[in-house]
């Protein structure tokens, strides 16, 4: 009978060390604001809309090199406290109702950095600047769209090998600054190339800030665009 209590109360020890759920005194829960592992961080507040590897998500691709030569730190900062109002991007930041604390946001900031920036990736080249100067001319807009993406959007961006980028539903869920950003910095792992791979020729601050005026046209329902304030383009 001894022996029997004693091989239970073996078991029992064993068992409530080793069960599921149940953690040792070496491993104390982290309070989330607490985090400070930058794998676990993306993780679990970027990867589920910019991928996994910062790329191949639905959202901007801020683990492609090319986008970290073209962003700074402060304005990816920014973005990621702020969010982007009247898109899919919320502000992550405890003063703007996120759940993040300053020091983890810097952290998100400085390994996405360091995991994936590649200083020198842009040669001697000088790409558009990340924010448009001005507004655009959805006039000229249409003329580069024709001549350097209509190839695999079709003609009137409707569809082609790429599919449609004039879809409604497509250009409301997504900013401006989105569509500027993607014609920079293009989507490699669908065969997009970047600024420079459109031809005939790479494309100028002017045309990107263009063809951004031209597409927020098309989202806005204008089909002719004798509509349009040519000067000022679509805010």
């Amino acid at each position: 009978m001894k022996r029997s209590v004693l091989g239970f109360a073996t078991i029992l020890a064993i068992s409530s060390c080793s069960a599921p759920g149940h953690r040792s005194a070496e491993s104390p829960v982290i309070r989330p604001d607490q985090v400070k592992d930058f794998a676990v961080l993306f993780a679990r507040n970027c990867a589920g809309c910019h991928g996994s590897n910062g790329q191949n998500g639905v959202a901007v691709p801020i683990g492609n090199p090319v986008y970290l030569a073209v962003a700074d730190d402060a304005t990816i900062r920014r973005v990621a406290s702020e969010g982007r109002p009247g898109t899919a991007m919320a502000p992550f930041a405890q003063e703007n109702g996120g759940m993040l604390t300053d020091a983890q946001i810097d952290l998100i900031v400085s390994g996405i950095r360091q995991r994936w920036g590649k200083p020198g990736v842009l040669g001697h080249t000088t790409p558009p600047a990340y924010a448009a100067q001005g507004p655009g001319d959805a006039k000229h807009g249409q003329q580069v769209f024709s001549t350097a993406c209509s190839v695999c959007h079709g003609k009137n961006g409707s569809g082609g090998p790429a599919g449609s980028i004039v879809d409604a539903s497509f250009l409301t869920l997504v900013s401006d600054q989105h569509l500027r950003i993607t014609v920079i910095v293009g989507i490699p792992a669908l065969g997009m190339p970047d600024w420079r791979g459109h031809a005939p020729k790479p494309l100028t601050d002017e045309d990107v800030s263009d063809v951004v005026a031209w597409l927020t046209a098309q989202r806005s329902g204008f089909s002719n665009l004798t509509e349009l304030n040519l000067s000022g383009g679509v805010r």
